[in-house]
């Protein structure tokens, strides 16, 4: 995942130049590529490249698309058809390790990825179906390269909106604690509770409550005007920080199964309105490489935190302390969104200021003329009966 998300910046530049159809169903390409090599693969070394590098990065270029392409067609129920949309991933979080589970016994690793080949495929061929509405930058007219020039390929316009700054900032800021659960619950369920405790249970209960999350909360999310959706955010960074800091305090394991359901409820909610947020953010032109640089700067809280939360089990010997602290960063990042809609009700009175100064200039620039024109009249009225001017 972490690759995956550090490759958007690059992929949303691609976006930009290539359009959201080309993009994808290359990505979707370089990902069966990279997983069909894996499967010939019998070593750990080359396994890095095939799949970590070449796979992860055909993914990256499917992903980053298909958040993008839903803006072209959709504005007044953007909210809802992003829940549905990643919907899709949760229902495949559910059934998807018990289908590798099975294929693993009953075929090994390497048939098994070549069966996922197959995902991949469809994956490329519903790339085909995009057609954006929006146009595709020109490129460089100049030397007639489709290319544009270095410095026009990287949008640094995005960057001077302060509420963009924020938010760019803040959900990295809040994942540094937000992908513990996800990597070392397990574990620690096999430490409190024993390996034979169904600890599947708690990734479905996450993956049901986040595809149920998405639907209800991305049609919320049309109720709300503006970047005031931020504040659903908001609440799915508090929610899942305080359910963090409770997995310690479950002493059985019902509690465990509650707190997972609110866990995966909130992250339904944080996921599915990141595109109409940035939407509002920048508006449909930027929006390709708002989204791509915020994937790209949570690359590196999705890598860093789980195995600093490793490291805390393997100093400390228990999860506790690890998932307390896990708690922390969702809630101050949470907090420092919540300075985005100010920021941009400020800027958008001081943009109507503007507007209404730069209309009364002109209006007076029109009203001087008007003025000067009746004593031009007069002047010359004197000047043809002989009279002085002064």
């Amino acid at each position: 995942m972490g690759m995956i998300f550090f490759c958007s910046p690059i992929v949303s530049v691609f976006t930009d130049i290539l359009g959201c159809r080309v993009t994808a169903v290359g990505g979707a390409a370089v990902g069966l590529v990279g997983l069909l090599a894996s499967s010939f693969v019998t070593s750990l070394g080359p396994l890095y490249f095939t799949y970590g590098i070449v796979f992860a990065c055909g993914c990256s270029f499917a992903y980053q698309p298909s958040l993008v392409i839903l803006g072209h067609y959709f504005k007044k129920r953007l909210g809802l058809v992003n829940g549905i949309v990643t919907a899709g991933s949760s229902l495949f979080t559910i059934t998807l390790p018990f289908v590798l589970s099975g294929l693993l016994e009953r075929v090994g690793l390497q048939n098994t990825m070549r069966v996922l080949c197959i995902l991949m495929f469809v994956l490329m061929l519903a790339g085909f179906t995009y057609r954006p509405l929006l146009p595709v930058k020109p490129g460089n007219t100049r030397t007639g390269s489709r290319f544009p020039p270095m410095s026009k390929m990287f949008n640094i316009h995005i960057w001077k909106s302060l509420g963009y700054r924020i938010w760019a900032f803040g959900i990295p800021a809040a994942l540094y604690g937000y992908f513990v659960p996800y990597v070392h619950l397990m574990k620690h369920v096999e430490e409190r509770f024993g390996k034979e405790a169904s600890k599947e249970v708690l990734l479905m209960c996450i993956g049901i409550t986040s595809g149920v999350g998405r639907l209800i909360f991305g049609r919320a999310a049309d109720y709300v005007n503006g970047v005031n959706k931020v504040y659903l955010q908001v609440a799915s960074f508090f929610v899942i920080g305080l359910m963090s800091m409770m997995i310690p305090l479950c002493n059985i394991f019902g509690g465990l199964i509650a707190v997972c359901l609110l866990m995966g409820l909130f992250d339904g909610c944080f996921i599915c309105i990141m595109a109409p947020i940035a939407f509002e953010l920048v508006g449909d032109k930027d929006v390709s490489q708002a989204i791509g640089f915020l994937l790209g700067l949570m690359s590196v809280p999705m890598t860093v935190g789980p195995p600093i939360a490793g490291f805390l089990r393997d100093r400390l010997g228990s999860y506790d302390v690890a998932f307390y602290l896990a708690g922390i960063p969702p809630i101050v990042g949470g907090a420092m969104l919540c300075l985005i809609p100010w920021v941009e009700a400020r800027r958008k009175r001081r943009e109507k200021e503007e507007a209404l100064n730069k209309e009364q200039d002109v209006t007076q620039r029109m009203m001087e003329p008007e003025k000067a024109e009746p004593e031009k009249v007069e002047q010359e009225a004197r000047r043809k009966t002989g009279e002085s001017v002064l």
